[in-house]
């Protein structure tokens, strides 16, 4: 008896302390076992072992988390949103990412991964989601890799090397990539209709019949960071440069007559990025950034349709990026502030047939203040944005306001249901290509027409998510409805035969109303997850004389196994439908399969089919239905159909442990201003 009472307490006792490994409580929500936690702004994802192993960089462990609305393509290094929202950001513990950092991210390090699709006023504009990776902190050993990225079907790869070594509080960092490209399979074909001022009807058909696009250019990256347990100073120069000019050469065939089209251009850009974070008592801390770009940009182009049109460009943007963040906990909420001010030059030169000097002097002032807490079982974060900005173009000048007010409520109905409200006021500013007082020839009956009198306009959101989450079951139902009152969207002006395409605020509106659901399901645990999302998506349109609507499907889903060493995925999504303006976009569709074996801890092999069973699948469909002008559009890429391509990455780290939170940063302009055909 008394033997049997021992065996019972040391049963309950294993029993209870297994209880508590799997109770994970963060914040907000409990979920027993889960590796998906609600929060306020998204979600945040635990890795499992399995999928860290089995992860070749960034990219390969953000493909195998399939997040809702994002395409992550691994073997070609992107990250794409798959809705017109705005940008994805990523980000490694709260600083933007480069793609060096992703290529070379420090997987035994990673602590979780924040998925915010509603970011707060502290990030930028336009931005619809952000992907912050967290580290932990490396204090010791060192880490060299390397990654050979080869296409075995098309001329297309991308090499990497990098080193990381810790000595102390320092940490020293080195990384080298070599991009090449060489396709020469586009299929381009354009029926366009365009109707005169006496009303007859000009078709023109424009049918490549040969085209080759070429690419080769490397990246050096080098950081520096001395830190301990309260602050962290980084500095990181990055420089890229194309060794070769990127060449697009086609031959196209308008109405049976053919013509060549060639752009051509080159481009190099240094950057240098100090960081700065500081830890307090009282859990407060201070963040500041400053980042210098400098931009050079070499370009030709020559379009032989009709009469020949030629140009050269030569451009130089200086840009200067400055952020300061303040942050404190306190009770019952945390407290962000922090301001942001941005100086931009760009001095771009057209030569030829598009004779222009353009210079442009921007900048702008950014302050946010912001509130993050709970009361009671209610999870809020409320915030204001306000920014200044400026802009000078020869005689043209604008300094105007903006506001950004954004609230978000999140509400636990049961233990695994979950209510979500979100309301945001945001404020849309067009490119700054766009703003230019140039113009530029592209076709013989069209020209584009820069429009220095553009203005921002406001864009209202309002969005209403109900999450039910399980250890192994997560599905999400959400609507959103976002309107843009005075948006700036394409008009054709129509003059002695010829169409000029600019851009107009004017008495446009543009909104869209979306439902859409998002489910993933651990058949078993650690071996079999399977995704599957989709919505309906309901379009707006009214210009100054036309209105315009449109409802299209989006979706997608995957499937990924763990087998011991090998891990096995297929992923397929039909892009994204959409229609602005008068111009409806239909993003290609994609599909791949995808296996990793993992041969010992330090090498792994990974092969990529991408579109199998397509010798040529589309690579975008575009129509434009104007009341003047009529465009169908296609392009197809051979080069993308049947496409297999291998990866093997080798990795070897020594004397590697971890603590705190790694920061790194890159923040650097990468727009020229030019605009282009």
């Amino acid at each position: 008896m008394k033997r049997f009472l021992i065996i019972c307490m040391v049963a309950c006792a294993w029993t209870a302390a297994a209880q508590e490994e799997k109770s994970v409580t963060l914040d907000e929500v409990t979920v027993k076992g889960a590796r998906v936690v609600q929060k306020v702004d998204g979600q945040w994802f635990y890795p499992s072992a399995q999928l860290i192993e089995t992860s070749t960089n960034g990219y390969s462990l953000l493909a195998k988390l399939t997040l809702p609305h994002i395409r992550v393509d691994e073997a070609m290094n992107s990250i794409t949103a798959l809705t017109n929202l705005g940008s994805v950001q990523v980000r490694i513990n709260d600083v933007i990412a480069s793609r060096e950092d992703l290529q070379t991210l420090d997987l035994k390090g990673v602590e979780h991964i924040e998925y915010i699709d509603n970011p707060g006023v502290r990030y930028g504009e336009d931005v619809a989601y952000i992907i912050n990776i967290k580290l932990k902190k490396p204090v010791s050993g060192y880490v060299i890799g390397s990654q050979l990225t080869n296409t075995l079907t098309a001329v297309n790869g991308n090499e990497s090397l990098y080193a990381k070594a810790n000595r102390g509080r320092s940490e020293f960092g080195l990384s080298y990539s070599l991009d090449y490209q060489d396709f020469k399979g586009a299929e381009y074909d354009e029926l366009s209709t365009y109707q005169l001022e006496s009303g007859d009807i000009v078709t023109m058909h424009r049918k490549s019949l040969s085209s080759r696009s070429r690419n080769l250019s490397h990246n050096a990256q080098l950081t520096y960071s001395l830190s301990d347990s309260s602050y962290v100073l980084q500095a990181k120069l990055i420089g890229s440069t194309d060794i070769h000019p990127q060449r697009s050469e086609d031959v196209i065939a308008l109405n049976g007559i053919a013509y060549d089209d060639y752009t051509s251009s080159r481009n190099s850009s240094p950057s240098l990025d100090l960081y700065y974070h500081q830890d307090f008592k009282g859990q407060q801390s201070l963040t500041a950034n400053v980042v210098g770009t400098f931009i050079r940009t070499k370009g030709s182009v020559r379009n032989d349709e009709d009469t020949p049109y030629r140009y050269d460009t030569d451009g130089r943007t200086y840009s200067l990026w400055s952020e300061a963040i303040y942050e404190k906990s306190l009770k019952p909420f945390t407290l962000s502030s922090g301001i942001q001010f941005s100086q931009r030059y760009s001095h771009n030169e057209y030569r030829g047939d598009a004779e222009a000097t353009n210079d442009i002097h921007t900048s702008a002032l950014y302050l946010f203040g912001q509130i993050k807490g709970h009361l009671h079982r209610l999870s809020y974060m409320g915030g204001l944005g306000a920014s200044r900005r400026y802009y000078r173009q020869s005689g043209t000048r604008q300094d105007f306001w903006l506001f950004r007010p954004k609230l978000s409520l999140s509400y636990p109905l049961t233990d695994q249901l979950k209510l979500k409200y979100d309301f945001e006021i945001s404020q849309h500013v067009s490119q700054i290509a766009l703003v230019s007082n140039v113009s530029i020839k592209q076709n013989s009956m069209e020209t584009i027409l820069g429009n220095p009198e553009i203005h921002p306009n406001r864009v209202m959101t309002h969005n209403l998510q109900l999450t039910y989450s399980t250890p192994r079951f997560t599905t999400q139902l959400q609507g959103n409805y976002r309107s843009n009152p005075h948006c700036n969207m394409e008009k054709y002006i129509r003059q002695d035969g010829h169409f000029f395409k600019t851009q107009t605020n004017a008495d446009n509106e543009c909104s869209f109303f979306h439902i859409d659901s998002y489910n993933q399901w651990s058949i078993l645990p650690d071996r079999l997850v399977a995704t599957l999302y989709g919505g309906i998506y309901r379009f707006f349109n009214f210009g100054e004389d036309y209105t315009h609507t449109y409802t299209s499907f989006n979706g997608g889903c995957s499937l990924q196994a763990y087998l011991n060493q090998w891990m096995l995925g297929a992923y397929a999504d039909n892009g994204w439908n959409f229609m602005e303006g008068e111009h409806r976009g239909h993003q290609a569709p994609a599909w791949y399969f995808t296996a990793t074996y993992q041969v010992n801890p330090s090498l792994s092999i990974s092969l990529f089919a991408q579109h199998p069973f397509s010798q040529h699948p589309l690579a975008y469909k575009s129509e434009v239905v104007n009341r003047y002008v009529h465009k169908d559009i296609t392009q197809h890429q051979r080069d993308y159909g049947n496409m297999f391509t291998l990866k093997v990455s080798y990795r070897l780290d020594h004397g590697r442990s971890y603590r705190d939170i790694q920061r790194t940063m890159n923040h650097r302009d990468n727009d020229t201003g030019i605009l282009s055909k």
